[in-house]
Formats: C-alpha cells, structure tokens, sequence
C-alpha cells in the first residue's frame, strides 16, 4: 500500500474497523473509503457489487460483521451465521471480480474446537466439535477463512485471514445484553461504583447515552434499579449500604484480550508487509490452516478480570459468580508465534488497556 492507495474498511465504526481507520489515517493514508450500514448494507449483493463498481478499491479490511457475546450468540444463532456468511460473501467475491489487490479477513479463535490443546495454534482448526453457544459464528468464521484460502488458491488472489483473540477498547460495545465480558464488566463495575456512591447523576447520564432495554435516564428510581437488578447490579440483600455486582459462570475459565489499536497495527502491518504467499511452507501438497492468529499470549481468569476493573474503577463492592449461568470453554489462548515470527507483537498489556478503556467510556458518556 502506498499512502494515495484507496483503501476500503469495511465495518469502519465498530470496534475493530474504527482501530484500523485510526492506525491508517495516523500513518498518513488519505484515501479512504468507507460507508455506514444504512448508506450500504453488506447483506444485499447487488449494492454492494454496485459499490466496488463505483468505488473500486485496492485494498479491503474485512470488519464488518454482526458480533456479540454468549447470549446474543446463543439467542440469535440464525442472525448470525445468516448475516456474517452473506456478508463475507459479497465483499470477498467483489473483491476477486473487481480485482482488489489485497484483502483482510478478520474472523475470530471461537472458530476453534471447543476442548482444544493450549495454547491455540493454526493448525488445530476443524480438528474437534465447536463451543455450541457461539457454533453458527465461528461456522461463519471458517466459511470465510476457507472463502480467502481457496479464492487464492484457484484465481491467485491475495486475500489474508487473521483471527484475533478477544478484543476490547474503544468504540466497543457496552450494551449489556450483547457485549463481550470485558466491556460488559467495566460498564457494570462502573454502573455499580455509581450505585454505592448514591451518585444517580452519573447512573442517569450512563442510560441517557446508553439505555437498557429502553430504559435511560429520564426513568424513575425504581424502574433504573429493576433494571440494574436484572443485570446484576444490585444493594446487597443484607446490607444495603454494599453494592453486589454479578458475573456469569464461576470465574474460573481464563480468556486473553488483546487491546483494540494493537490489533489494527497488526492488520496494517500484514497488509503493509506480507502477502498470502508468507502464510505457508513452500512445496506443501496441501495448502490450508493459512490463517493467522493475533494474540498476546498470556491470559487471566474471569475473576482476576473483574478484580482488576473493580481496582481500577475504586469499586468497593462485591463481585458475586453466578454458577448456574454458562461457564463457556475453560480457557483460550492463543499461539501466535506464527505472526510474531512475520514480524509483529502486542504493545499493551491487560492491565493498561482497562485504564485506557475506562477512561474513554467515562469521557465518552458525558
């Protein structure tokens, strides 16, 4: 890529596509082409062949995806893997007809067995079951990845896959319905450090920019506490001057997170750097597992989350586990050796990014 190059970033407002649009403008990319949902939506392909038509693009970041955490998976599996196969679908063909030189695929490690050998490398993709609460997404995924994998193969495309471990920063999503835990913890720690402080000013300007199931800030005392009760922000039962904040499962599964502007220097690095080409072994009969994995290689439990966002946000409350709620698989780490040896590594350890992270949802909700 050259810095005139029209670059086309697909999903540029959600939390991944907003990081790369960043990292690229700061590099001194100036032609950039993006389009929001209601000014293009993916899922139809007539539109969207109608916008490569126009637009043409060089190069594509493939961002754009419908994301959420295990109940939204759960809940919405037709959604899912419905709306993400279509979109990858028509960008990654329009690609090949229009000829993009290169494109990146973003996907994710829940594409990966559900009881897989740790850490998690490339090469133990569909060697097992999946996690069922999120099978249609990763199903998705995989379509994708092998979508890149084999236009490459028979049209010489140079189309590249990374799936990123779970991500966080900012722009990402707070609703606590549908959001990843990361974030879903920091709003609710936050929400519940308001609780215990009487502070209903900040409650009421949370809802206001973010409401819960249609409940903001102009709604009664009564209605917003029903409403933090059901999602677990609550006056503890025996002492009310104690707020309780409740978390899924018990813990104990261990999960890695990868800052979200990290990851976008990833993309840009591979799309700036490396070609299909560098993702296998030369004179293998087979080419496959080509994808990449973006990761920090280190992980913490649940518990050891929750603990460092309530030390974060002076929370001074409980965190509750509630064990009769999904536990979700046990731990997923990446390996991701094979991207470290082609160059890149993680900047921004855990414990940092929920400083930024919360930082910007505070400065972002007032």
């Amino acid at each position: 890529m050259n810095k005139g190059s029209k670059i086309y970033i697909a999903g540029h407002r959600g939390l991944v596509g907003s990081a790369i649009m960043n990292q690229l403008q700061s590099k001194g990319y100036h032609n950039i082409v993006t389009r929001t949902h209601k000014e293009l939506d993916l899922t139809d392909q007539i539109a969207t062949a109608r916008f490569f038509e126009e637009e043409t693009p060089e190069y594509v970041f493939l961002a754009a995806a419908k994301v959420g955490g295990i109940v939204a998976n759960n809940k919405y599996r037709g959604d899912f893997i419905y709306e993400n196969i279509t979109i990858q679908n028509n960008v990654i063909h329009q690609s090949y007809l229009h000829g993009v030189k290169k494109l990146l695929f973003l996907g994710s490690t829940c594409i990966y067995p559900k009881n897989c050998p740790q850490p998690i490398k490339e090469e133990y993709l569909l060697t097992d079951v999946l996690e069922y609460t999120n099978e249609p997404y990763a199903i998705a995924k995989i379509s994708g990845i092998k979508m890149c994998e084999s236009y490459n193969l028979q049209y010489g495309t140079n189309f590249i896959s990374v799936m990123p471990t779970n991500l966080y920063g900012y722009n990402d999503n707070f609703d606590l319905e549908k959001s990843h835990v990361l974030p879903a913890l920091v709003r609710k720690i936050h929400l519940g450090k308001a609780l215990e402080n009487n502070d209903w000013e900040a409650i009421r300007k949370d809802l206001s920019k973010r409401p819960i199931e249609g409940v903001n800030g102009t709604a009664t005392e009564e209605e917003i506490r029903n409403m933090l009760s059901k999602y677990g922000v609550t006056k503890d039962a025996k002492d009310s001057s104690v707020v309780s904040v409740e978390v899924w499962g018990s813990g104990k599964p261990k999960r890695e997170f990868l800052w979200s502007q990290d990851m976008a220097d990833a993309c840009v690095f591979l799309m700036e750097n490396r070609d299909f080409s560098d993702m296998y072994e030369k004179g293998q009969t087979e080419i496959r597992n080509t994808h990449l994995n973006v990761g920090t290689g280190t992980d913490s439990t649940i518990q050891e989350l929750a603990e460092t966002i309530k030390k974060t946000i002076d929370f001074k409350g409980k965190i509750v586990f509630n064990t009769a709620k999904p536990d979700g698989v046990m731990r997923k780490l990446t390996d991701s050796s094979k991207l470290n040896k082609l160059g890149w590594k993680h900047t921004v350890e855990l414990n940092d990014g929920i400083k930024k992270i919360y930082l910007w949802y505070v400065s972002e909700a007032h």
